[in-house]
């Protein structure tokens, strides 16, 4: 996704991903002459061509998050994915070809994940590489209809002259936030002096979540009545409340479902409860790894309520694709697709008002500039 959201100006010279099913959806849409399958702590520098002007990791969220009790990159099985990708990069770095910008993508855990220590690790590599660095936060609800905070550390290379205009004396509260403030207070000396407060722009969403929900889904089926009525059992009285209003309004109205267990106020225990939100936003799509992380909506129209799981292509577009973007064709896999993805519309709002201008900065250097056997043309995109 985010090849799709750098748009057609960019041409991807290496792609990577060790998940055979992702990796095939890849291929159905973007070809596989560049990509390659396989653990990234297996890969040669000498794989990767020329000198990109763009690297681009989404590592594994798993041990930056909540769900994962926030293990670190270090300790965690899954994040730590992320030295593999480093090593790469300091590869490059030491045969003259290291990206003109990095940019890493991840939940909004990783700033606080170890008490900030992961992604302050990481900011001083980068900065004892010769990069200079900043993060924003960008929630996917400025551009679709889904609630989905993202950081973007974007790293721009010593050698680019900045334009004034992309940068902020200070943090602002919109992209920044609290998380990104206390994250660049926890920072080395060193890092702080090759931060860099990124100006990006808010953009104003177009689309609700009922512009987006099939009125013929393909791949999945209406709940029966009985199934229904089993998960309006499960809401509390709060949520009970929604639908009624909903329905005495006399309006049609499509809202986003999510079951969550939570505490039952009794003795400790747990429940499982059904949550609603008609505010024309989905929560945050994830990736199938049981029932209950699977989104679902509720349809309401007057007496009439219905339930289904999300359809592949409603979570394709919870994610700004094209309805042109070819999807597997099992449910899980569609949905996995999906869910472990980077919003484009994102992508190209980063790229469009902060990547694409820096390299603008860049110093216009000939094949003679580079190593004899980094001397490659077209290298625009390393994706990993």
């Amino acid at each position: 996704m985010a090849r799709a959201g750098l748009g057609p100006n960019w041409e991807c010279v290496f792609a990577n991903d060790i998940d055979t099913m992702k990796a095939k959806a890849y291929s159905a849409n973007w070809g596989s002459a560049h990509l390659v399958i396989d653990d990234v702590n297996q890969l040669s520098i000498s794989q990767l061509p020329g000198r990109a002007h763009l690297a681009w990791a989404s590592f594994p969220c798993q041990d930056l998050s909540l769900a994962g009790n926030m293990q670190g990159m270090d300790e965690g099985t899954r994040s730590g994915v992320f030295w593999g990708f480093w090593r790469l990069m300091s590869g490059l770095a030491a045969e003259g070809r290291e990206p003109w910008i990095i940019t890493l993508e991840n939940v909004v855990g990783w700033l606080r994940a170890r008490n900030g220590a992961d992604f302050a690790r990481v900011c001083d590599l980068m900065a004892l590489h010769g990069y200079r660095m900043g993060a924003v936060v960008l929630d996917a609800s400025w551009f679709v209809p889904q609630s989905r905070p993202r950081v973007f550390l974007v790293a721009v290379h010593q050698d680019i002259e900045i334009p004034r205009w992309l940068t902020l004396p200070g943090p602002d509260e919109d992209w920044h936030g609290a998380g990104v403030i206390e994250a660049y207070d926890s920072l080395s000396a060193q890092a702080k002096a090759s931060w860099m407060w990124w100006r990006v722009s808010q953009p104003t969403r177009a689309e609700t979540l009922d512009s987006i929900v099939e009125k013929d889904p393909q791949g999945v089926e209406w709940d029966s009545p009985e199934k229904t009525r089993h998960i309006l059992s499960l809401m509390d009285e709060t949520n009970q409340a929604k639908v009624m209003h909903v329905q005495a309004s006399g309006m049609p109205r499509v809202g986003a479902l999510y079951r969550r267990v939570r505490p039952n106020g009794v003795g400790g225990t747990k429940v499982q409860r059904a949550e609603v939100r008609f505010d024309g936003v989905a929560g945050c799509l994830r990736t199938p790894s049981g029932g209950s992380s699977r989104q679902a909506i509720l349809d309401v129209d007057g007496r009439r309520v219905r339930t289904r799981l999300l359809s592949p292509r409603e979570a394709a577009r919870l994610m700004g694709l094209p309805d042109s973007h070819v999807l597997p064709a099992r449910y899980n896999d569609a949905y996995h697709v999906a869910g472990d993805g980077v919003v484009v519309p994102v992508v190209r709002h980063l790229a469009e008002r902060l990547i694409e201008p820096l390299l603008d900065g860049r110093p216009r250097l000939t094949d003679a500039d580079l190593p004899a056997h980094a001397r490659q043309a077209a290298s625009s995109l390393l994706d990993l």
